[in-house]
């Protein structure tokens, strides 16, 4: 079972948004997804908690300070959403069920500086025990200095750039009914499916 863990120190880069929109991916392809929550705002509870019963179904991943349950039989892919500030053992547990690690980066100097010294551990697990890590870049405008500068820390990392996605109102909205673009109507959402579609594609390797 493919476990993907979202993870970034930094607070406010798009952990939950990115966490709901890859369970919501999974669910939209009919796979028996759980989402788990190791925030302790848990953000991706509350949006479990508003996701209507006529969207396709995600259960929820039992995750706490002291343990993590185990999946019952017949899932096949689990997402973690992390906190800011995960660190020392608590990371290292996280970490170490993940088959793949992804990480949101927003075009920010202080993001990307606080940022830097989890993507160099990051390289050195990819390194060691083949977990396979990749960057989204969040709320971004391509056609700024600020996306640019963006682009040369990334290649610096030696990391891959998974994908961009726009800042938009669709992801505030949809949250607030435990949606994403993926339970939508294709025409309604095309910009940002196609946005999603290398991150997909990488999801499914």
């Amino acid at each position: 079972m493919p476990v993907i863990v979202v993870a970034n120190p930094k607070g406010g880069v798009g952990k939950s948004t990115l966490s709901t929109h890859i369970a919501g991916y999974f669910a939209s392809q009919s796979q028996r997804v759980m989402l788990g929550d190791a925030d302790r705002q848990q953000s991706s509870q509350l949006w479990l908690s508003l996701r209507p019963a006529t969207a396709q179904p995600i259960a929820s991943w039992d995750i706490n300070d002291d343990q993590i349950a185990k999946p019952p039989k017949g899932t096949t892919h689990a997402v973690i959403d992390t906190s800011a500030g995960l660190h020392g053992k608590r990371l290292k547990d996280v970490l170490r069920l993940a088959h793949k690690v992804v990480v949101p980066l927003q075009p920010s100097v202080f993001d990307i500086f606080a940022t830097r010294d989890f993507l160099d551990e990051l390289a050195e697990r990819v390194k060691t025990d083949k977990t396979q890590v990749g960057i989204v870049a969040m709320r971004v405008d391509e056609r700024t200095r600020a996306a640019e500068q963006l682009r040369n820390f990334v290649v610096s990392t030696g990391l891959p750039v998974l994908g961009t996605l726009r800042d938009t109102q669709n992801y505030v909205q949809l949250a607030a009914h435990g949606l994403t673009v993926f339970d939508l109507a294709p025409e309604r959402v095309a910009r940002d499916l196609a946005q999603w579609q290398p991150i997909c594609q990488w999801l499914d390797q």
